[in-house]
């Protein structure tokens, strides 16, 4: 059985980094859950917060959580260095290897997308897309940072909702965490 999922944007505006997500959980052609919360806020230092989402298999990506916020502790603060600990720990641990799942994750300084491939990805243009609308959400994103002067968390709010009408793994049952 075929499981799909997820669409979730990250968008950072004017010093603010916005990161949310649908909640449609896909299995094969019908929806087995309209609400699923896919974005997390981890606050592993004190006054250090980091947005983390997740797209592909929720059990692979809350385990990759689990460690990336293992990694977070090790380096408070430091979320690209977290990232890449984890990057290569998930390309490298013959069990990791197998998980299947994309993550996006942001704080105050940094937007990265970490991938089991070894990938730590930050964008140019401080936009992440990850997940089945990724792409949608992406290009409505970049169109409303370039023609308008919406705060980021509204950013993402709309392109997710452009991204659930047209993408079939995704909907409009919109979460947005914002730093």
């Amino acid at each position: 059985m075929k499981t799909r999922s997820t669409t979730i944007l990250s968008v950072r505006r004017d010093g603010v980094v916005s990161l949310g997500g649908d909640g449609q959980v896909t299995m094969n052609d019908t929806v087995a859950k309209a609400d699923a919360v896919k974005i997390r806020r981890l606050e592993p230092a004190a006054g250090h917060a980091v947005l983390v989402g997740f797209a592909g298999s929720a059990a692979d990506a809350f385990a990759l959580m689990e460690k990336f916020e293992t990694k977070l502790k090790d380096s408070p603060g430091n979320v690209k260095r977290a990232a890449i600990e984890l990057a290569k720990l998930w390309r490298t641990d013959r069990m990791l290897r197998r998980l299947e799942s994309l993550l996006a994750v942001a704080d105050k300084e940094a937007s990265l997308l970490v991938s089991g491939q070894g990938d730590v990805i930050e964008p140019s243009d401080g936009i992440i897309g990850i997940g089945s609308g990724g792409a949608y959400a992406t290009a409505a994103a970049r169109a409303l940072l370039k023609h308008t002067d919406m705060p980021a968390e509204l950013i993402v709010r709309e392109a997710l909702g452009v991204a659930g009408e047209i993408c079939v793994y995704t909907n409009t049952n919109i979460t947005v965490q914002t730093l």
